[in-house]
């Protein structure tokens, strides 16, 4: 096995995977997506009609975070594919929920990266749309609940309660649309951040 490196197989992703995606005008690529308000973080995001996470495990990376990792995957993220190497798949098998895609990668003897796709993504059932709504900001989530023609006073108190406000009032899929108008409408806000 030819080791692999985290930044030459998000370089591939970007390249052989997302090509598509990243020639959409209606699609986000994301890189390095806080989730949690920064607590834990999404290697890539795609953000179109479905927010869709990949996480990368390259031969070097140790699986230890991943348990955690995937507890917040599995309430943030509607998508998710492991992207992982051959000494990691074993272990990413067994650990992986059901809905959980897995993609192999390898490096060739010339340096070339190469995927096989090992399990397909499916819709996540867990997803919460509390942990959704952290990724707005504070202001986006009170001119959502706005919109909404709420009382005045769910759209006062701490971002928590925001949260739980539009997590009561909207579905999951009207929620990652208001999300992605959101994103569009940031200023400067990530140089990743690619329609």
């Amino acid at each position: 096995m030819v080791h692999t490196k985290d930044f030459e197989i998000r370089e591939a992703i970007h390249k052989k995977i997302l090509h598509r995606n990243h020639n959409c005008s209606s699609t986000y690529v994301i890189d390095e997506l806080g989730l949690a308000h920064g607590k834990k973080r999404i290697d890539i995001a795609v953000l179109n009609g479905c927010l869709h996470g990949y996480e990368i495990k390259s031969s070097k990376d140790n699986l230890n975070r991943l348990p955690e990792q995937l507890l917040e995957y599995q309430k943030s993220l509607q998508k998710l594919t492991l992207v992982v190497a051959e000494n990691h798949l074993k272990e990413v098998l067994a650990l992986a929920p059901k809905w959980c895609g897995i993609i192999l990668v390898s490096k060739g003897p010339r340096g070339g990266i190469s995927f096989s796709k090992i399990q397909r993504s499916l819709k996540n059932p867990n997803v919460e749309s509390v942990a959704l709504a952290h990724l707005l900001w504070r202001k986006e989530a009170i001119q959502l609940l706005e919109s909404l023609k709420v009382d005045k006073k769910q759209t006062r108190g701490p971002k928590v309660k925001l949260y739980e406000n539009i997590s009561n009032l909207v579905s999951i899929d009207e929620l990652v649309l208001w999300i992605k108008e959101q994103f569009s409408k940031r200023e400067n806000w990530r140089v990743a951040l690619r329609p």
